[in-house]
């Protein structure tokens, strides 16, 4: 290469030297400039996101038993949840189409609350309310509020509006409607781009692989796992726990005598599609049982896009509440009551009315806590929805809480409250007598009478409750008075409200307040007739305060409260006395004399291996029937028992419909102690059918059919007032 060649190619190096190093300035000057000038503004941009917080259903606490088997517990359920936040830009119609079609191939249904059903062959709507419920024409008013229209709108105007506001024009009739009541409940649910909409709850595992498989042309449409409420042992209790629903509209939006319009579930954190207890148990413990929901979080850039999605706050599941029922000795009692009824029905009802109803309360005489509480007939909680109208039907009435809510006249079993009203007043004595011929003749124009069974002649009051001399109570009722004899029957526990955690009847005594009231009306409430109504409940209660000399401790279901993680007891119910009888040296021992003569007297409990103290009742029904040309009073089953008698542990209240003799429940508190020990031993198990049982069907091995022992309550007057159980 000679000289001249040699210059060239170092100029043309220079200069591409110099080329490189202008860009390269370029560069670095480009770079100052977004990093030192406005690096401030892009980092913004690059940083500005939105956080989106949606709620995590906390698990439903549990309900178990006092052994800790589950009675009611929460199951994983699935439902199809629309995210706005994730569907973009994807036209919302088309894909409610296209999820309609999937659901309904997998036979699956929507949330549509819409009273509205499909159109006529003319194109005309009907609303599908029921004219009797409250519930569906407050929903009907508020849709109609809502929507801007008249409360004289008809259906066909309630569809116009809907397919106006929703731009529906274009779909046919049937997807019109169809889209106009996921809208309708979409709004409903305050659909937005920070609340979630559910379409669709607990579908099957067959619509939810369905619905995976369509995920790529449907964004924003999630399956979540979430919690149902299910029943281990439906058959235990149904009616106390109660059950749990979604949240109603009533519920939800609140308006006051005001006008004044509030939010009362929204302000303690519920959403529109939660579910809460609706009744007995799952309501009166909601809060316990609820729970605290969690927080998942998406965070979306400024272009849109989904940048991060993480659970932010763990949901805590809610604590469990433990009863203080044996779910096996529950099922035991059932059984014996059952069994009671079906012999009742064998042996002495064996014309067309039968037994067919009753109720069973035993409780712990120590602390007042049920363990068990009975109804015939019951249902399967589990099947509650779906038979519901084969329940609501059924006219032995299987829905009603006979335990708590039936009202019945106590018949005999009332007159330990008298005979502890006059020997705790010093109106009696152990040695005072009554003269027993058969006839009460104080009243000139009312003479009621006495059947003088296993008695007569100079009456005390161990014998008078021991043969349940009518006689006795007349005079002494009389002498007392109802103020008297109402006023211990009061603390007793008669005629109030018992202290359960749910809802329950309180019944009433025979006052002098009555409209019918007449001085032979005090006559007929000191036999338990009168316009006296006491539930099952109270029976027990009366029984258990008796046992315990006049000390009533409140009576109660739920045993404690436990962290459901941890089993740790978090609040345990103690013992509450609510009123006490100060005994006067042997008020309560000489009733005691008197009902451990009546089990003295009847089969299954004159052998017992321990000894029972109880008190039978033969109350008499409004309803009447003839024996040739006699009017006779149909009669209930009644009786109050606890045992053993000297130092009692356990207490019953028991009435059978149109059972008749109150003796005839005397095999039943057998087979109900039977059970109670058999369980404190560990040997009480469960048969293929899941009812409890022992070795023994009686603690003497007789035979099911008890002496029958008269009850004078079937010699109240015709003319006494008469109640039927408050159905």
């Amino acid at each position: 290469m000679n000289q001249n060649e040699r210059k060239t190619v170092a100029r043309r190096m220079i200069l591409l030297i110099a080329v490189a190093c202008v860009i390269m300035g370029l560069y670095v000057m480009r770079l100052i400039f977004l990093q030192l000038v406005n690096g401030d503004d892009f980092k913004a941009k690059a940083t500005n996101t939105t956080d989106y917080n949606f709620t995590v259903t906390a698990a439903r606490g549990d309900i178990v038993d006092s052994a800790g088997r589950r009675i009611a517990t929460t199951t994983t359920s699935y439902n199809v949840v629309l995210n706005k936040l994730l569907m973009g830009d994807r036209d919302l119609d088309t894909m409610l189409q296209q999820i309609v079609e999937l659901l309904r191939a997998n036979g699956e249904s929507w949330n549509d609350t819409l009273l509205i059903g499909q159109a006529d062959a003319a194109g005309n709507y009907a609303f599908t309310d029921d004219d009797t419920s409250t519930s569906d024409q407050k929903q009907l008013a508020d849709m109609k509020e809502t929507l801007g229209l008249q409360q004289y709108a008809t259906a066909n105007d309630v569809m116009e509006m809907l397919v106006e506001k929703n731009d529906l024009q274009d779909f046919s009739p049937e997807w019109q409607r169809v889209l106009a009541g996921i809208h309708y409940e979409m709004d409903r649910q305050a659909f937005s781009n920070v609340n979630n909409f559910v379409m669709a709850e607990n579908v099957s595992t067959l619509a939810v692989a369905t619905i995976k498989e369509h995920s790529l042309q449907l964004p924003g449409v999630e399956i979540v796992e979430t919690s149902a409420r299910s029943y281990d042992q439906s058959d235990i209790v149904p009616a106390v726990l109660g059950r749990v629903g979604k949240i109603t509209a009533e519920k939800w939006k609140v308006t006051d005598s005001n006008g004044q319009v509030t939010y009362p579930l929204r302000e303690k954190g519920y959403n529109m599609n939660d579910v809460l207890g609706i009744s007995g148990l799952e309501s009166v413990y909601e809060d316990e049982l609820r729970g605290k929901d969690g927080v998942e979080t998406i965070t979306r850039n400024s272009d849109g896009v989904i940048v991060d999605t993480k659970l932010t706050t763990v949901p805590e599941p809610g604590h469990t509440v433990q009863l203080t029922i044996d779910s096996n000795f529950q099922r035991a009692v059932d059984k014996a009551l059952a069994d009671n009824i079906d012999m009742i029905n064998r042996v002495y009802n064996t014309g067309t009315m039968k037994a067919a109803a009753g109720a069973v309360v035993v409780l712990d005489v120590k602390d007042g806590s049920v363990l068990a509480a009975s109804n015939y007939p019951s249902y399967d909680q589990n099947l509650y929805a779906a038979n519901y109208s084969e329940y609501s039907s059924d006219p032995s009435l299987p829905l009603f809480n006979r335990a708590l809510q039936g009202l019945y006249t106590p018949g005999s079993t009332f007159k330990p409250a008298v005979a502890v009203a006059a020997l705790d007043s010093g109106l009696i004595n152990q040695y005072s007598t009554v003269y027993c011929n058969g006839v009460y003749n104080y009243f000139k124009d009312y003479h009621p009478r006495c059947t003088r069974h296993g008695h007569s002649g100079n009456i005390d009051v161990v014998t008078a409750i021991k043969w349940s001399c009518n006689i006795f109570f007349y005079d002494v009722g009389r002498r007392l008075t109802s103020d008297v004899y109402d006023a211990y029957a009061y603390k007793l526990g008669l005629g109030q409200r018992t202290g359960v955690e749910v809802s329950e009847a309180v019944g009433r005594l025979t006052t002098k307040s009555d409209s019918n009231y007449m001085a032979s009306l005090d006559v007929q409430a000191a036999i338990g007739q009168g316009n006296t109504v006491v539930s099952p409940i109270q029976l027990a209660t009366y029984a258990a305060t008796l046992a315990n000399n006049g000390t009533r401790y409140r009576t109660h279901f739920v045993k404690a409260i436990l962290d459901t993680n941890t089993g740790k007891v978090l609040q345990e119910t103690q013992p509450e006395v609510m009123d006490v009888i100060e005994d006067r040296g042997d008020t309560f021992d000489l009733v005691r004399q008197g009902m451990i003569g009546v089990s003295e007297t009847m089969s299954g409990l004159k052998n017992y291996p321990v000894t029972i103290a109880c008190k039978t009742g033969t109350p008499q029904r409004s309803e009447t029937y003839y024996v040739g040309s006699t009017r006779k009073h149909y009669t209930n089953t009644t009786m109050i028992a606890y045992g053993p008698a000297e130092d009692a542990e356990i207490a019953l209240g028991i009435v059978i419909e149109y059972g008749g003799g109150g003796a005839r429940a005397g095999n039943l508190v057998a087979d109900i102690f039977d059970a109670y020990y058999a369980m404190k031993d560990g040997s009480l198990t469960l048969d293929e059918t899941g009812a409890g049982e022992t070795a023994d069907t009686t603690a003497d091995g007789q035979d099911a059919v008890p002496e029958t022992v008269e009850n004078n309550d079937a010699l109240a007057d015709d003319t006494a007032p008469a109640e039927q159980p408050a159905v």
